[in-house]
């Protein structure tokens, strides 16, 4: 058996959303030499999954375990990779994504989601806007989803996410709205009438135009504090990588 690691992100035109990703996996420290692809969905020519999968066959890999980089287990992208990578029979909802060549086993992880890591890191990012913690709310921002069942993950993981931040912060109250089906504004206007002063945290993994548009565009004319600083880069992100690929090792040699 010879493992190997599999990023998958997005993708971007933008070059600098690659080389985070890139600067993040050279940063890996996994205990043991093991051979590390980085892959996108779109968008980066030379780069895709399929890419991906063959440099790490080419290089004799019998089980790829997949590291998907997004932000929320209610992504439709996380249910359509699993699906074209064989990890599921069937997709949740219908996909254009083709079945991908793969001969080597696939182990599936897990997006980022509620992890501890994420919390410290959007901690991290939005501490410089608390000036008087006892009567501040942070809310986080995500995307969302309109779709049934991808909606309630992206509810479930975002709304867990914030109080793991509040419990390290130490900040009065944390909550969430999402972008689909949009809640954002309600949410400050509702915690704006307790009194609270509004810390605006962007739960994306790079800035673009949902974090330097959308968010300030659904906002316009409420009071709030808002960085528009997103998860990466971060020093932690190679971490929460490591502890994910250390897991997939653990369960893989139980299974030996």
């Amino acid at each position: 058996m010879l493992p190997g690691v599999l990023m998958i992100s997005h993708g971007s035109r933008d070059k600098t959303w690659v080389s985070i990703v890139e600067e993040a996996v050279s940063h890996l420290s996994l205990g043991e030499e093991l051979p590390v692809a980085v892959s996108f969905l779109e968008l980066v020519e030379g780069r895709l999954i399929q890419d991906g999968i063959d440099e790490l066959e080419n290089a004799g890999v019998t089980d790829i375990i997949v590291i998907p980089l997004f932000v929320s287990s209610g992504s439709t992208h996380i249910d359509e990779i699993e699906y074209a990578l064989g990890a599921k029979p069937v997709p949740e909802r219908e996909t254009d994504l083709e079945r991908f060549r793969v001969t080597a086993q696939i182990h599936f992880g897990y997006p980022v989601d509620d992890d501890p890591d994420i919390a410290l890191m959007i901690w991290d990012k939005l501490r410089g806007l608390s000036k008087h913690p006892e009567r501040e709310t942070l809310l986080l921002v995500g995307h969302g989803s309109r779709h049934e069942g991808f909606r309630q993950r992206w509810e479930q993981g975002i709304s867990s996410l914030a109080a793991r931040v509040r419990e390290l912060s130490g900040l009065a109250a944390a909550d969430y709205g999402l972008l689909n089906p949009d809640s954002v504004r309600s949410r400050v206007e509702y915690w704006q009438e307790q009194g609270h002063d509004v810390l605006v945290a962007p739960l994306f993994l790079s800035e673009g135009y949902f974090t330097k548009v959308v968010i300030p565009q659904r906002l316009e004319g409420l009071d709030y504090a808002y960085s528009g600083r997103t998860l990466l880069p971060h020093p932690l992100l190679p971490r929460w990588i490591e502890h994910q690929v250390g897991a997939a090792l653990q369960r893989l040699r139980n299974q030996g």
